[in-house]
């Protein structure tokens, strides 16, 4: 163990149980039967866990694959080849311990992770800096990023506002809220009185890491994941990816591991509507009617949206997550993924992953031919390169190829090199599925309990008592979901972590 986890396990920087077993039978004492709708992170958490403890789950997925914001299909190249394309780069920080502990259903080794190292952040008009290279657990890692990061020097720091830094450092799951949600993250930074450098280089490409403009974020968002990425957890920035595609690594076993255990699961299968009656829940796809004790609501927030405006009786049944739709069904702005296919590569010591500071659209590059195995066997056979480009917050009805085009037009600016690869094939899409999480929204932000007795909700957009984000936070409601379940059935729930609830110098 590292010196700075000892350090911080005594200032209580460690893992938490939020959420413990509690008591009950291991598995469910009488039939019980629930339909999950939705085959991402959130909903497959959410039926490993009812699968294993006996009850009859059902996943519901619209999509022709599981998935969702991390799933995987085949392509077929011009030159024949089979490649798996994937929704995009997701990079599974080891502080995300519930997602992790599903993970382990199928690898209890996790040996299909592999470290990635570094964490660089590119810009045209500053040097690089690296994030990944940081003692584990705070202060250290603090103390050691402030030292050494050269977009903030000693000068700087007497420039700042330390009034305005301390809530950085003093996160608090009711307090920050209260006092920060209605206050954009922009104008929390601009608060800090920080060089233009140092605002892009270490804040403003943290903020955008969640699908969110800092002009459109709550700040207490920002500062609740800047507890959770940095500052709260033993683990640091530290992070692995699957060294095959998301489709091989993760579904395919995850869906055994269900069916194993009793689970059904249909994909191309879109929920148009929800009713519930005296013998429970009807849950209505274009090709049948699936009945159910409980229902897990595990979707992206526009289609969660449509769902709720599908289903009239909720108006009645659950009137307070009817009134909650308006603000939440409203996604954040779009997002691009582009990948492309090419003659040559880019030099050697280019990083795996890198993220990208102030240009215009271009949020981060992902060398997939030194990651996954399928793009390297591509890259050794062809001489080529799989290079994955994002955008995480990019401006409305823009055609995909047109951001994908600007993307790469960017990154020859950051990679000279780049422009000199010939292209052999495209595969860009934009969407606007993730959560916002704008100002003043977090008093009505669903919770994963619904006022409509047997009916939850999990997702990254779903709001939780204890610090979690992005892929952590799908699991996490995930498992919060499948536990009031079993709880309500006489079953013993699952446990779950997090990292400490509080910041470091949060008031007691």
């Amino acid at each position: 163990m590292a010196l700075s986890q000892v350090v911080g396990r005594l200032l209580g920087v460690r893992r938490h149980e939020v959420d413990p077993r509690g008591g009950g039978a291991p598995r469910v004492p009488h039939p019980v039967a629930a339909v999950v709708v939705g085959g991402g992170i959130a909903g497959m958490s959410a039926a490993v866990v009812l699968a294993e403890r006996g009850v009859e789950v059902t996943v519901l997925e619209a999509a022709p694959t599981l998935g969702g914001r991390l799933a995987a299909w085949p392509e077929t190249l011009a030159d024949g080849s089979r490649q798996v394309n994937e929704h995009g780069f997701h990079a599974f920080f080891r502080q995300y311990y519930n997602w992790r502990n599903v993970l382990r259903r199928i690898d209890p080794a996790l040996r299909f992770l592999r470290a990635v190292p570094g964490y660089p952040v590119l810009s045209a008009r500053w040097p690089t800096e690296e994030f990944g290279r940081l003692p584990p657990a705070p202060p250290a890692n603090l103390l050691t990023l402030l030292a050494r990061s050269p977009s903030l020097r000693l000068r700087d720091l007497r420039g700042m506002d330390r009034d305005a830094a301390l809530p950085l450092l003093a996160y608090d799951p009711v307090r920050t809220y209260a006092e920060f949600d209605d206050t954009t993250a922009d104008e929390l930074l601009t608060s800090l009185r920080l060089p233009d450098r140092a605002r892009a280089m270490l804040f403003e490409v943290f903020s955008h890491s969640f699908f969110n403009h800092e002009a459109e974020m709550s700040a207490a968002e920002m500062i609740a994941q800047f507890h959770f990425y940095l500052l709260g957890n033993p683990e640091g920035l530290a992070f692995d990816c699957p060294d095959e595609d998301y489709a091989t690594a993760i579904w395919a076993p995850l869906a055994r591991h269900v069916e194993r255990h009793g689970g059904r699961i249909h994909t191309g299968a879109p929920v148009a509507s929800l009713h519930r009656d005296p013998d429970g829940w009807r849950v209505r796809t274009p090709e049948r009617t699936f009945r159910a004790g409980h229902v897990v609501l595990a979707v992206d927030p526009p289609a969660l949206a449509a769902l709720v405006a599908g289903s009239p009786s909720l108006a009645e049944q659950a009137p307070a997550l009817v009134a909650a739709m308006p603000a939440y069904g409203r996604p954040g702005p779009p997002y691009a993924v582009a990948r492309y296919w090419c003659d040559g590569d880019v030099d050697p010591g280019r990083a795996i992953f890198s993220g990208v500071s102030r240009q215009s659209t271009l949020d981060s590059v992902t060398l997939y031919h030194r990651l996954e195995h399928e793009s390297r066997r591509w890259a050794e056979r062809t001489g080529g390169s799989v290079i994955e480009l994002h955008a995480y917050a990019c401006e409305p009805d823009v055609p995909a190829t047109e951001l994908a085009g600007r993307m790469r037009a960017e990154l020859g600016v950051l990679w000279p090199e780049a422009d000199r690869l010939r292209v052999r094939e495209l595969r860009a899409r934009v969407e606007a599925k993730a959560p916002a999480f704008a100002p003043g929204s977090h008093a009505g932000r669903p919770g994963v309990r619904t006022d409509a007795d047997g009916l939850y909700l999990a997702g990254d957009g779903i709001r939780t008592d204890f610090p979690s984000a992005l892929m952590e936070r799908a699991a996490a409601t995930g498992i919060l979901a499948a536990n009031h379940i079993l709880r309500a059935e006489g079953a013993t729930a699952e446990p779950v972590h997090s990292v400490r609830p509080r910041g470091l110098l949060a008031r007691h």
